[in-house]
């Protein structure tokens, strides 16, 4: 696709409409992001095709329109396998709506956590909702996708042949350890922190590989809400993390 100059024909906008849809992202390996400090961030990682300032509410996917949008062309999403040297790890476990998954990309990026290993059956990290509460984090994240089970199983087969690969692996689970609890985090700035389906939590098969099942404890009596928002729990989980490893 060529970038837009001047009139933007009835054919060039049905395209970047189709841009919503993933078979047509995945054809065209392309995705939109809409508002100028979003289009800012993106800028400079991403290959821009082409920026529209005019115009673009026709394109639009957000029910209010920020005036401003622009086409990347994608990078290749990393598809390697949990690396036991990266640190500090995010791990999804079907997550599928696009608001949670974003809100998680920008929160992960906030707290210093550069690597997300999404399951397969995770939302699209190119979904334009998913760009849009990114707010650019997208830029500085990097996103795998990932057999998760087959991941966790060969990260376990490796730490039991070489002890400096020993890393704990945590879960946010209802009969979890109260993450606030001393001994609940491991004495080490490193592991995968895991976190589940906004309906189903983690699934059966990944729960297996939990060394360190966390729980957010409720504080308000009497309480009837069942588990926190996924990308709230995520944001609780990992200041917990950095606030511990800050103070140590």
């Amino acid at each position: 696709m060529e970038p837009l100059l001047g009139h933007i024909s009835k054919n060039q906008v049905r395209f970047i409409r189709s841009l919503q849809q993933k078979k047509v992202r995945d054809e065209e390996k392309l995705f939109v992001a809409e508002g100028d400090k979003c289009i800012g961030e993106l800028m400079g990682h991403f290959e821009l095709v082409t920026l529209i300032q005019n115009g673009a509410e026709r394109m639009s996917s957000l029910k209010n329109p920020q005036g401003s949008l622009a086409v990347f062309r994608q990078r290749s999403l990393k598809n390697d396998n949990l690396s036991a040297e990266a640190g500090l790890i995010l791990a999804l476990d079907g997550i599928q709506d696009p608001g949670n998954l974003g809100t998680i990309i920008r929160t992960a990026d906030w707290f210093g956590v550069t690597d997300i290993y999404c399951s397969k059956d995770t939302a699209d990290c190119y979904n334009p909702k998913v760009v849009q509460a990114t707010m650019g984090a997208l830029a500085r994240v990097n996103i795998h996708y990932v057999d998760l089970v087959e991941s966790l199983k060969l990260i376990v087969e490796r730490s039991s042949k070489v002890d400096s690969l020993k890393f704990p692996i945590y879960g946010t689970l209802l009969d979890g350890r109260n993450i606030y609890e001393d001994g609940a985090i491991a004495d080490t700035a490193g592991g995968i922190i895991i976190m589940g389906n906004e309906g189903n939590g983690i699934s059966a098969e990944v729960r297996e590989f939990i060394t360190h099942p966390l729980y957010i404890p409720s504080y308000a009596p009497n309480a009837h809400i069942e588990s926190l928002n996924v990308a709230v729990a995520t944001a609780i989980t990992l200041a917990e993390f950095r606030r511990q490893f800050t103070t140590k």
